[in-house]
């Protein structure tokens, strides 16, 4: 997983309506990107709902919000209009960006073992680097995390 410190990875993803989002398209403001397993689970659906409810925060202090995760584009649509989600959803289906931050790997689930997504978050500054790392974010918490580390 990619340290504080180390500049993130730019990449280009479609959003849930089709359209192309680059990191390169919000230098000069900081930039929270998280990845979570998938839309419409119960703890995604929760991590979801918490960005959500803080948005307002985020957005007037200049902090774009960024979720990602490889499920397709219509999937992200039907889960934004389920919880109004108002922030930006990315769909990585080959999981090239989840893979480039170090949020894919090996988990262990009822003794299988499978390759998925590691729900965790990064803040990005408004350079493009990686300031703060949460590799093991809870979904009920992590929007609130943010905003406290943020001094917001």
């Amino acid at each position: 997983m990619l340290e504080a410190g180390q500049k993130a990875p730019d990449f280009t993803l479609s959003d849930k309506d089709g359209n192309s989002v680059s990191l390169h398209d919000f230098a000069g403001k900081k930039v929270v990107v998280y990845f979570y397993p998938r839309d419409n689970t119960p703890g995604c659906s929760r991590q979801a709902c918490a960005f959500a409810a803080s948005y307002e925060k985020f957005k007037d202090n200049d902090v774009a919000v960024i979720g990602i995760s490889k499920d397709s584009t219509a999937s992200h649509q039907k889960f934004a209009d389920k919880y109004s989600l108002p922030f930006i959803l990315l769909s990585d289906p080959e999981h090239k960006v989840i893979e480039a931050f170090g949020a894919w790997a090996e988990k262990k689930m009822y003794g299988k073992i499978s390759f998925g997504t590691v729900r965790s978050t990064f803040i990005i500054d408004e350079k493009g680097v990686i300031e703060k790392v949460m590799p093991k974010a809870k979904p009920d918490t992590n929007a609130q995390e943010i905003l406290e580390y943020l001094g917001k």
